[in-house]
């Protein structure tokens, strides 16, 4: 039922999924999902009508900070996990050891780190991904032709400027809601 309304919204707005519909959903229960362009705040809400139509669940970061009453609420609903971005304790490291205590975690994330432009995409999502051992998924929210595409499952080799070469590429020039901040690759 959820996923038909889900499903119904987005057609409303005319937005489409293409490529890896199901995000292999049914076989590979630990991931990480980076999506690219994030120029604009809509695309949260968008990223949990994709999430929603598909029907799987995933996670993402928010600062300790924000889990106070009442929003903690909101945001754990729609997947948040809090992070300590002070601690003394490397990020990577905390989002890993999540991955290792969880059967099925799927952990979204914006890896430009900000909605403003940027030239290059952040390496964390690489190296949590890395040293947890699963695959990243990459997924576009293409403003200009309404549609998200889904790539199938990329598993990190370890060789980072052969991996970012390949990932940055996938994301080059898809224009996002605010055009100007949009992705493109420096060569």
């Amino acid at each position: 039922m959820k996923k038909t309304v889900y499903r119904l919204i987005l057609k409303l707005i005319g937005w489409k999924i293409t490529g890896n519909k199901t995000l292999s959903k049914d076989t590979i229960k630990k991931a990480v999902i980076i999506t690219v362009p994030h120029t604009h705040w809509l695309d949260f809400y968008l990223g949990i009508l994709i999430r929603g139509s598909i029907g799987f669940k995933s996670n993402y970061l928010a600062k300790k900070e924000l889990f106070i009453f009442p929003l903690n609420i909101i945001l754990r609903w729609t997947g948040g996990v809090p992070v300590d971005r002070k601690s003394s304790n490397n990020l990577v490291k905390q989002i890993v050891n999540i991955f290792n205590s969880k059967d099925e975690f799927r952990l979204s994330l914006a890896p430009e780190g900000t909605r403003k432009k940027v030239e290059k995409l952040k390496s964390g999502f690489y190296y949590i991904a890395l040293e947890s051992k699963v695959p990243i998924f990459l997924m576009t929210l293409d403003f200009k032709n309404k549609k998200t595409l889904i790539s199938e499952p990329f598993y990190p080799s370890g060789n980072k400027e052969s991996d970012f070469n390949y990932i940055e590429s996938y994301f080059h020039g898809v224009i996002g809601k605010v055009k100007e901040y949009s992705f493109y690759k420096k060569n």
